[in-house]
């Protein structure tokens, strides 16, 4: 990914503090809590997705491997950018309509 900033480890680590510090000035400690677990899972999704696709591209480095197979198939089932759009759409509507709720019960 190249958005990523090309800063000394300690500094991006930082940025992450401040960050987190920045977002708990306003913030109830149930916000918080939301807030923080739904970053967490961002992390672990990528986490996951990381994993996986060193799986597969180490499975595709031996010939005649299970992952041989498993790639070909995985670029046949790879969304496109529209639909892959279309999905983060429906996630944020998600969001929106959970935070709704939170908001209506506070």
């Amino acid at each position: 990914m190249q958005n990523l900033p090309n800063v000394p480890p300690q500094l991006f680590t930082l940025s992450a503090v401040v960050v987190g510090f920045l977002l708990v000035d306003d913030a109830t400690p149930n916000e918080q809590n939301a807030l923080g677990n739904w970053l967490m899972l961002v992390s672990q999704y990528l986490c996951t997705s990381a994993a996986y696709g060193q799986l597969l591209q180490s499975n595709t480095q031996t010939p005649g491997s299970f992952g041989e197979n498993n790639q070909s198939q995985n670029q046949n089932n790879t969304p496109t950018n529209e639909e892959t759009m279309n999905m983060l759409i429906k996630m944020v509507n998600a969001l929106n309509q959970e935070i709704d709720e939170i908001k209506k019960n506070l």
